[in-house]
């Protein structure tokens, strides 16, 4: 056998798929927590503190960067929640990931659903957290999102070679467009990022009513 082929098959049998660029992307983990309250399942939400450079004001799950030291992305979703929100591990029971996200900007989202113990108190990192609110879940079920278009363009940089493609600068780049949803509960707007892995839950969980 060709040295290449056997060194292609020593490496590459029984390898499992993953992202491409999933090595150099910036990896974040968030946790979708389920709180029992008032008799009924809701969910927790935070509303990010107007001090934080990124993404002011918003509202989001819990969650945030994986660190190196992190053994996993479900430990950094546990610490991140933890910090956030006042609890400690022994109140969070993770019952299963979700798909990984990849949005655009070299990021990678690791979605993860929890159960908070009842006995649990909430006090949320003024630091990082503005507010902290549940909406039953009842209410994702019987309201559908607005979606709205986001459209994507591309535009290459000023050196960018356009002599080493057909077309040069005359070549027909792709456009596309992608979906935001938003969900409105109260005074709250629940979109973007946040949304997206929501409906992901809902979808995954046969939790959306017809």
């Amino acid at each position: 056998m060709n040295k290449n082929m056997e060194t292609i098959k020593k490496n590459l049998l029984g390898r499992k798929q993953g992202v491409i660029g999933e090595k150099t992307s910036s990896k974040f983990s968030v946790v979708i927590p389920l709180i029992q309250k008032d008799g009924e399942l809701h969910i927790l939400f935070e509303v990010r503190s107007p001090y934080l450079n990124s993404q002011p004001g918003e509202i989001c799950f819990p969650g945030g960067r994986v660190d190196p030291e992190d053994p996993s992305e479900q430990y950094a979703a546990v610490r991140e929640l933890c910090e956030e929100v006042g609890l400690e591990e022994k109140d969070v029971e993770i019952i299963a990931p979700l798909d990984r996200f990849v949005p655009p900007f070299n990021r990678i989202i690791y979605p993860y659903v929890g159960l908070i113990g009842e006995s649990a108190t909430l006090s949320a990192n003024e630091a990082e957290v503005a507010e902290l609110f549940t909406v039953p879940l009842h209410f994702f079920q019987k309201n559908e999102p607005e979606k709205h278009e986001v459209f994507l363009q591309v535009k290459p940089g000023d050196s960018f070679p356009y002599h080493l493609i057909p077309g040069g600068e005359n070549y027909s780049w792709r456009v596309g467009s992608i979906p935001e949803y938003f969900y409105i509960y109260e005074s709250y707007v629940i979109w973007g990022l946040t949304a997206r892995i929501l409906m992901h839950f809902l979808e995954e969980a046969s939790l959306l009513v017809d």
